[in-house]
């Protein structure tokens, strides 16, 4: 059984391990989460950098030419990420605390028919003229049943404000 790896990446940024798998490093520019954050360099499996991170511009190829920029781009990358944390810390008085009721069909034992997503209660917090990008609210998953939830909204790096979220049977 023979085992290719595909060398469609220049210089070191593609390493291979024993049994196949190819490993690259990549250069954040955002912040990605269970990855790192912005400026870092990462080790990422070969298809999740070449076919998410690089295409979504969340990454840079980390070859010597891009490691050299990133020196002299790190105090760039900081002083954006603190134009970021001060946004966000203006908007996080507005955004905190916030409640949002949303109307669901539901049946027994206060069980929905459907769920209630982060783009739900992204379009119930522009309902009320708070915009927010539905990434932006950190959901485990959907919520399928009635009550009162606390939802985190990520707002910059490290920044989060709460959303008390109602969800009432209609």
């Amino acid at each position: 059984m023979q085992t290719t790896a595909r060398m469609c990446l220049r210089g070191d940024a593609l390493k291979q391990e024993a049994d196949g798998e190819g490993i690259m490093q990549v250069i954040l520019t955002e912040d990605v989460k269970n990855v790192g954050t912005m400026g870092e360099i990462v080790d990422v499996a070969a298809g999740y950098g070449r076919n998410y991170l690089i295409p979504q511009k969340l990454a840079l190829l980390a070859t010597a030419g891009n490691k050299k920029a990133l020196e002299h781009q790190i105090k760039q990358i900081e002083a954006r990420r603190e134009r970021e944390r001060a946004a966000a810390r203006e908007i996080l008085g507005t955004i905190d605390g916030v409640s949002v009721t949303i109307p669901m069909r539901a049946g027994d034992q206060d069980k929905l028919y459907g769920s209630v997503t982060n783009r739900d209660i992204a379009q119930s917090l522009a309902q009320q003229g708070v915009e927010v990008d539905r990434r932006q609210i950190e959901l485990d998953g959907p919520i399928h049943e009635l009550g009162i939830y606390k939802v985190p909204v990520k707002l910059a790096s490290g920044i989060f404000a709460h959303v008390n979220v109602w969800i009432v049977a209609m």
